[in-house]
């Protein structure tokens, strides 16, 4: 049966990806002026190119891409002095670093920005070198922290998107844990850090109380600039049912609908999964009647399926509440 892809994608071609695929190169800038960015890193030349054709932009330089930081840190868990020195000068700085004309400036500003991406958004970054960081960032300046925190790279990833979509949580709790790291920032496409969630691998009950963290310190209904999913969408197309338990305890809207009048409800009869349905018409509120930018319901839509089974759950639960127990 041919599934309604959810999977994040750039080029529009409903082709479901890996997490690491997500869409973030759709051309749409980031929703916040307030951000800084890092324009020029940490995707540069021919590392950008590799990068993007291997993880859809969600992926930072190598080592091997010959990145200006190369003799920044001689400990992979201790800062070098020369990136302090730098960090001392932009605290200098912040009102002014995103319009400053400063080449040299914008010089520190861009190796600042590929050391903390080299140290906290790669799949084998370590919880321990990440937290040095902090304490030496938030040792020089509570607000210089927050800025370096929120460094977003030239796709509009930060260090929590690259964390949730590594699912490295121990990272993702880090950087929580400072008090100033914004869940809610888009990257280029729309997604937020939040609406990776559903697709990361939970592995531990630590993961998974990171994961409700950000669920609930988050905007779990946000909807997305390519498409307007929402994380509830995702997550059921992806048939990710833990994650969709965790995203309707913490109040995501069983309702919204996507740009083409899509909801989750329609996601899961397209995709014909009887379980997911039955999850999402236990729901209070959950409305059958809507429907699409087609005319379809999750009713036609079952029935034009084939899914009998699950056509008879949306008849019963048109008449009464506890039909879809």
């Amino acid at each position: 049966m041919k599934k309604k892809g959810y999977g994040f994608h750039a080029g529009g071609n409903g082709t479901k990806k890996n997490l690491q695929f997500v869409g973030v190169n759709g051309g749409y800038e980031t929703t916040s002026s307030e951000d800084t960015s890092c324009e020029d890193s940490p995707s540069e030349g021919d590392a950008e190119s590799e990068t993007e054709r291997r993880a859809g932009g969600l992926e930072p330089t190598q080592e091997e891409g010959g990145g200006e930081s190369k003799g920044y840190f001689p400990s992979r868990c201790k800062p070098s002095e020369d990136f302090l020195a730098d960090c001392q000068l932009l605290s200098q700085h912040l009102s002014e670093i995103r319009t400053t004309s400063d080449k040299h400036l914008r010089h520190v500003l861009s190796t600042v920005c590929q050391e903390w991406f080299r140290v906290s958004s790669r799949k084998s970054s370590s919880p321990e070198a990440v937290a040095a960081y902090l304490q030496a960032l938030g040792a020089i300046q509570p607000q210089l922290l927050e800025a370096v925190v929120n460094l977003a790279d030239r796709n509009g990833n930060t260090a929590l998107h690259y964390s949730v979509s590594h699912s490295n949580f121990p990272i993702a709790k880090l950087l929580l844990d400072t008090g100033v790291c914004r869940l809610d920032l888009p990257n280029r496409a729309g997604y937020t850090a939040v609406m990776l969630t559903p697709l990361a691998a939970a592995e531990t009950s630590e993961d998974m109380a990171v994961v409700m963290r950000l669920l609930k310190e988050g905007d779990v209904n946000v909807r997305a600039a390519q498409g307007g999913q929402t994380a509830l969408m995702l997550g059921v197309s992806h048939e990710r049912e833990d994650m969709v338990r965790a995203l309707l305890s913490c109040q995501a809207d069983v309702n919204l609908q996507d740009e083409q009048g899509t909801t989750a409800l329609m996601v899961a009869c397209r995709q014909g999964n009887a379980d997911m349905v039955r999850l999402l018409l236990a729901q209070p509120g959950c409305q059958l009647a809507l429907t699409d930018k087609d005319g379809d319901s999750a009713l036609s839509l079952a029935q034009r399926s084939a899914r009998g089974d699950i056509a008879a759950l949306l008849r019963r639960a048109q008449h009464g509440p506890s039909a879809s127990a």
